[in-house]
C-alpha cells in the first residue's frame, strides 16, 4: 500500500489558501440530497456537525454518552493555544508552528502542524462569537497565559474549566442545528463498526446502549470524532467511558492506524492512592505557571514526609531541588509534558519522591513563591507599599483563588488538603495519545469517505502534545477542515441517492457485531471484564509506560497475547443484549483495548530511538535525555490490520520531509 498524503504544492505558508482555493464544492441545493454521520460529539465532532449542518447537509451524529455535553472535551482545564500576539512577547503563526514540531520532538507533518498554527486565530474569534466566557485583562483584551514548552504566552482560557466552556460553545452551535432538523442526534448510542460499498465508506452499525438494539444507518460519508485511546492503560485522566472502538473498527476495515506508541503522560495529576482506583484525575498544566515542583534535597526527609514525620512547609528552601529549574534553566517549570514527566520520574526512581503510596510516587506542586510574589504586587498596586506579612499573603492567595480557584476546590476535595497551605502532590499520568487513525492533509483515512478527526487520528502532535493543543486542533478540524474538504469528497455523490440499509454489506457487517455480542453473552467464564482490563494495564504501563526496553516490550507483546486468549476464555458477561448492559458495553471495548495494547507494544519495539513521550531506555544521552534517530525513523509509521492475529499486522511508513524548520536536538536548557 502506498501512502498519498496529499500534501499541496507551493510555499508552506500558502499551501492551506492555494489548497483550499481549488477544492470542488457541492452547491447548496445538493447539500440536503446528501448524508454524513459523525461519530462523536466532543469538541472535534460537536464542531464538524454543527458546521456541516449549518451548510446545509443531513448530518446524523452519535455519542454513547446521555447528552453531547458530557463529552469528554469537557474536562480540558488549561486552555487553548492561539497565535494572535496579544500580549506582544513576539508570537506568530510560524512561532506556533515551530514550537508545536519541536515539542513534537520532530515527529509531525509540517504541512498539517502549519495550517493548524494558521486557522489557530480564527478559532478564537468564532469561540468569542459564540460567547464563550475566554478570561480579560483589566482593559478588556482576551488575557493569555504560558503553557509549557514555548516561551511566549499564547493560552487563552477560562478558569480551570476552558474545555467545559469551549465545549458548551460547540454545543449551542450544534442544538441550533438539531433545533432546525439539520443534524439528528443519536445520544447513548454506541458505533459498533464501520460499512463499506464498494470500498467506500457508506455507514455505520451502532447499538442503542438503553434498549440494546442494533440499528443500520448510512451515508455518503463517515466521520470518526471519538477521542483517544489512554483507557488501554486502565489508569488515566480519561473520562471512564472513553474507548478506542469506533477507531479499531474502522483500522479492522482497512484504514490504517499511526504511531500507536505516543503517548502522553502529564506530569500534574494527583497521584495514585490505591489498587482499587479507577481512574485518575488532572490539575491543569496552567498551575505549572504559578507553581514550583520540587522534592526533597536529602533522602531522609522524602523518607520521613512518606511516614507522615514531616511535612512538606518544614522542609528549608536550602533543602528543596527545585528539578525542573535545576535541569532546564531557560524554560525551568514550563518544559514539555514528556520532559517534566520523566524528571519527576527520575527522582522518584532514586528514592526521592512524597507520596505514601505502594510506589513513592509523587513530587510537590508549590504556589508558596507566587503566593509572595502576587500578594507583594496586589499590595503595592492598591497604594500600600509597606503591607505585613498576613496582607501579603491573603492578596497572594486571593489572586490565586481568581486564577485557579475550581482547580484548588476540586484538589481539597479529593485528597482533604488545603494547597493554599501546603504544596500540591502530583505525579504523571496517562493523559493523552498522539497516535491514531493515518490521516492525509485531507483528514482522510486509506478508506474513502471515512475522515477522522481532533484525538482519534494522529496529524498534528508527533511524538508529544504540547499543552493547550488538543482544543486548538478539536476545533481547527471540525470548523476550519473538515467542510472544504469533506465538501471536495462529496461532490462526486450528488447524483448517487440515498444509501440503502438493505445491501448485503449492511447484513454482514451487523452480523459481525450480533455474533461478537453473543459469544460475551454465552461464555462461562468466571472473571469479570474489569479483571482483565486492570491486567492489561499493568501490563501497559510497567512495559509500554514511560519507560521501555526491548525485554519489557517483547514481554508484554507475549503477555497481552495471552491475556488477550485468557480474556475469550475466561470473561463472563452477565445479562441479556437487549438491555442497559454496562458490562456488555466494557467487554466490547476492552476486547479492542487487547488488541491495540499488543500494537502498541509492538510500535514502540520497532521504533529504536527516544523522542517525545516514547523513551526507549536504551537510547538516551549520558543525562538521561532523547536521543532520537533521524536518520532511520524520521517517519509515520502507519500499521495494517491483516487479520485476528496482531502480530500479522504489516507496518508502511511515511517519509517526514522537514523543508521550513531546521530539525535539531531538542533543548529546553
Amino acid at each position: 500500500m502506498k501512502l498519498d498524503s496529499k500534501i499541496p504544492e507551493g510555499h508552506i505558508s500558502e499551501k492551506w489558501t492555494n489548497h483550499k482555493n481549488n477544492l470542488k464544492l457541492v452547491a447548496p441545493n445538493n447539500r440536503p440530497k446528501i448524508d454524513i454521520i459523525v461519530v462523536g460529539t466532543g469538541l472535534a465532532g460537536a464542531s464538524a456537525a454543527a458546521s456541516l449542518g449549518e451548510m446545509g447537509y443531513n448530518v446524523k451524529a452519535f455519542c454513547f454518552q446521555d447528552s453531547p455535553r458530557r463529552a469528554h472535551s469537557i474536562a480540558a482545564q488549561g486552555g487553548i493555544n492561539a497565535a494572535k500576539n496579544y500580549q506582544n512577547d513576539g508570537d506568530s503563526v510560524y512561532r506556533l508552528f515551530y514550537d508545536t514540531i519541536k515539542g513534537g520532538d520532530y515527529r509531525a507533518r509540517e504541512a498539517n502542524v502549519h495550517r493548524l498554527a494558521e486557522v489557530s486565530g480564527n478559532i478564537i474569534d468564532q469561540c468569542v462569537a459564540q460567547g464563550v466566557p475566554f478570561a480579560r485583562e483589566y482593559g478588556g483584551m482576551l488575557d493569555n497565559r504560558s503553557f509549557g514548552g514555548t516561551q511566549v504566552q499564547r493560552t487563552f482560557y477560562a478558569a480551570g474549566q476552558t474545555g467545559q466552556q469551549l465545549l458548551l460553545g460547540a454545543y449551542s452551535a450544534l442544538s441550533r442545528q438539531i433545533g432546525l432538523g439539520r443534524v439528528q442526534m443519536f445520544n447513548r448510542h454506541e458505533m459498533m463498526d464501520l460499512v463499506k460499498v464498494d470500498g467506500k465508506a457508506r455507514g455505520i452499525i451502532a447499538r442503542n446502549l438503553v434498549t440494546g438494539e442494533i440499528e443500520r444507518h448510512s451515508a455518503h460519508a463517515v466521520i470518526i470524532a471519538s477521542g483517544g485511546y489512554g483507557n488501554v492503560y486502565f489508569l488515566s485522566t480519561n473520562a471512564m467511558g472513553s474507548n478506542v472502538t469506533a477507531a479499531w473498527k474502522v483500522h479492522k476495515q482497512g484504514a490504517l492506524f499511526s504511531n500507536p506508541c505516543f503517548v502522553q503522560i502529564h506530569p500534574t495529576c494527583i497521584p495514585v492512592h490505591g489498587t482499587n482506583q479507577s481512574k485518575l484525575t488532572l490539575m491543569s498544566e496552567s498551575l505549572r505557571n504559578s507553581g514550583r515542583i520540587w522534592v526533597p534535597k536529602k533522602k531522609e526527609d522524602a523518607e520521613a514526609i512518606r511516614a507522615g514525620q514531616l511535612k512538606p512547609t518544614q522542609i528549608a528552601e536550602e533543602d528543596r531541588d527545585y528539578f525542573l529549574e535545576r535541569r532546564y534553566p531557560a524554560f525551568g517549570n514550563l518544559v514539555p509534558r514528556d520532559v517534566a514527566s520523566r524528571a519527576a520520574k527520575e527522582r522518584c526512581d532514586a528514592g526521592y519522591g512524597i507520596e505514601a503510596n505502594d510506589t513513592n510516587e509523587g513530587v510537590y506542586l508549590d504556589f508558596s513563591t507566587e503566593i509572595q510574589n502576587k500578594g507583594k504586587q496586589a499590595a503595592y498596586a492598591s497604594g500600600n507599599h509597606n503591607p505585613s506579612p498576613e496582607e501579603i499573603t491573603r492578596l497572594g492567595k486571593k489572586w490565586l483563588e481568581e486564577k485557579y480557584g475550581n482547580l484548588f476546590t476540586m484538589y481539597q476535595k479529593i485528597t482533604d488538603e488545603n494547597p493554599y497551605e501546603t504544596p500540591m502532590k502530583i505525579y504523571p499520568a496517562v493523559h493523552y495519545t498522539m497516535g491514531g487513525v493515518w490521516v492525509d492533509y485531507n483528514l482522510q483515512s486509506t478508506i474513502p469517505g471515512c475522515f477522522v478527526a481532533g484525538e482519534a487520528n494522529f496529524s498534528d502532535h508527533g511524538a508529544n502534545r504540547l499543552g493547550a493543543s488538543a482544543l486548538m486542533q478539536g476545533l481547527a478540524d471540525g470548523y476550519f477542515v473538515l467542510p472544504y474538504t469533506v465538501s471536495n469528497y462529496l461532490a462526486d455523490d450528488i447524483r448517487t441517492g440515498k444509501i440503502s440499509t438493505s445491501l448485503p454489506e449492511f447484513d454482514e457487517a451487523e452480523k459481525r457485531v450480533k455474533d461478537q455480542i453473543n459469544s460475551f453473552l454465552s461464555n462461562n467464564g468466571t472473571k469479570t471484564v474489569d479483571y482483565f482490563h486492570k491486567r492489561l494495564g499493568l501490563i501497559m504501563w510497567n512495559k509500554v509506560g514511560m519507560g521501555r526496553n526491548e525485554q519489557g516490550l517483547k514481554e508484554a507483546i507475549s503477555e497481552i497475547d495471552a491475556l488477550r486468549a485468557e480474556f475469550y476464555k475466561d470473561v463472563f458477561v452477565p445479562g441479556s443484549a437487549d438491555e442497559l448492559n454496562q458490562e456488555l458495553e466494557k467487554a466490547l471495548r476492552v476486547a479492542d483495548f487487547l488488541e491495540l495494547g499488543q500494537l502498541m507494544a509492538m510500535d514502540a519495539l520497532e521504533r529504536n530511538e527516544s523522542c517525545g513521550g516514547h523513551f526507549r531506555e536504551e537510547y538516551q544521552d549520558a543525562e538521561g535525555e532523547t536521543l532520537r534517530d533521524d536518520e532511520n525513523y524520521a517517519f509515520v509509521s502507519a500499521w495494517e490490520y491483516k487479520g485476528p492475529d496482531i502480530s500479522k499486522e504489516e507496518l508502511h511508513k511515511e517519509e517526514l520531509k522537514y523543508e521550513y524548520i531546521k530539525i535539531a536536538a531538542r533543548n529546553y536548557k
